[in-house]
C-alpha cells in the first residue's frame, strides 16, 4: 500500500447488484481481502490487487491492479461475480455494470466503521455468522485495550505515516477523524490534531514545535519498510531537541502494514499502539 492509496481510501460501503452468495471474487481492497480471509472464506477470491499481502495465501492469487490502475481486462478474464472496489473507482463501476458484474463499493472512515464492513460484506457472502462472530472478538479486543490503559495520562501524540526519507520534510499525520485517530484514542493517546477533522495533516516542523507533542510515532510499511535504516530514521527528528518527544527520547517507529491496513488486523497494531504509549 502507498501512501497516496492510505489518503484517496474513503469511507463505508454500499452493495451494488446483490444476488446469490459470490462463489468468485476479486477484491481490489486488501483490507476487505484480509476479512474475507478471516472469516474463512478466501477460497473464493480468485483475485487481488497488486498491494495485497497478507495473508500468505494472496501470493497465489491473479493480481488486477489497484485503485489507481485496476487492470480491468485481466479482472473481466476472471469471471468474477462480485468485485470489491473503492466507492472513488466510478469508471470500473461503469465496466462492472455494463459487463452485468455485482460489485462492493467500498469507504472507510473510522474504526467502528471497520467491523461495520466485515459484518456488511460476511451477510453479501452468505456468512454472516462468521463474520458476526469476527466482529464482535475484534470489538470485545478492542475493549479491552481500551479498558488497561483507563486511568493513565494521556499523552499528547504525533502519528506519523508518511514523510520524505531521512528528512522531515512533507510528513502526513493522523488527524482528528478516521481509523488512525480512532487506533489511538483507544490505545490511551490524546491526537496532536485532534482538533483538525481531517483522515491527515500536512505537518511541518512549526506547527511540530508549536504543539509540542509528548510522544512522536512514526509507522512504515509496504514498500517503504523493506530497506528501512530505523537509527537513520530515528536521528531525523534530532533536528527538533526543544520538542517533549525528542528530549524524553519517546520517539518511536513501529513496522508494518496492519498499522494502515483497516482490516481485522487493527487489533494487533491497535495493541502495540498501546504498548508504545503505556509501557509496563
Amino acid at each position: 500500500m502507498t501512501r497516496r492509496m492510505l489518503l484517496l481510501a474513503l469511507a463505508m460501503a454500499t452493495l451494488v447488484g446483490a444476488a446469490e452468495p459470490p462463489t468468485r471474487i476479486v477484491s481490489l481492497i486488501p483490507a476487505v481481502t484480509e476479512m474475507i480471509f478471516a472469516m474463512g472464506e478466501g477460497a473464493r477470491l480468485v483475485g487481488v490487487s497488486s498491494y495485497d499481502r497478507y495473508p500468505p495465501q494472496v501470493e497465489k492469487i491473479a493480481r488486477v491492479g489497484g485503485l489507481l490502475d485496476p487492470n480491468v481486462e485481466r479482472l473481466l478474464a476472471l469471471r468474477p461475480d462480485l468485485v470489491v472496489v473503492y466507492n472513488t473507482q466510478q469508471e470500473l463501476k461503469q465496466r462492472l455494470d455494463r459487463a452485468a458484474i455485482s460489485y462492493y463499493s467500498y469507504e472507510h472512515r473510522g474504526l467502528p466503521d471497520i467491523t461495520a464492513t466485515v459484518r456488511a460484506v460476511g451477510a453479501r457472502l452468505g456468512s454472516a455468522d462468521a463474520a458476526n462472530r469476527l466482529a464482535s472478538r475484534m470489538e470485545t479486543d478492542l475493549e479491552a485495550i481500551r479498558r488497561s490503559v483507563a486511568g493513565t495520562p494521556r499523552p499528547k501524540t504525533l502519528l506519523v505515516f508518511g514523510r520524505d526519507p531521512g528528512s522531515l520534510r512533507n510528513i502526513d499525520a493522523s488527524g482528528g477523524y478516521g481509523f488512525l485517530h480512532d487506533m489511538l484514542d483507544v490505545a490511551g493517546g490524546e491526537d496532536m490534531f485532534t482538533d483538525i477533522t481531517k483522515q491527515s495533516v500536512q505537518t511541518t516542523t512549526e506547527m511540530i514545535l508549536a504543539r509540542r507533542p509528548d510522544v512522536i510515532i512514526e509507522l512504515r510499511y509496504g514498500d517503504s519498510s523493506k530497506s528501512l535504516d530505523v537509527k537513520r530514521e530515528l536521528g531525523a527528528w534530532e533536528a527538533l531537541p526543544s520538542v517533549p518527544a525528542v528530549k524524553n527520547h519517546r520517539v518511536h517507529l513501529l513496522v508494518g502494514d496492519e498499522f494502515v491496513v483497516p482490516g481485522p488486523r487493527v487489533v494487533d497494531a491497535t495493541r502495540k499502539l498501546a504498548e508504545t504509549l503505556h509501557p509496563k
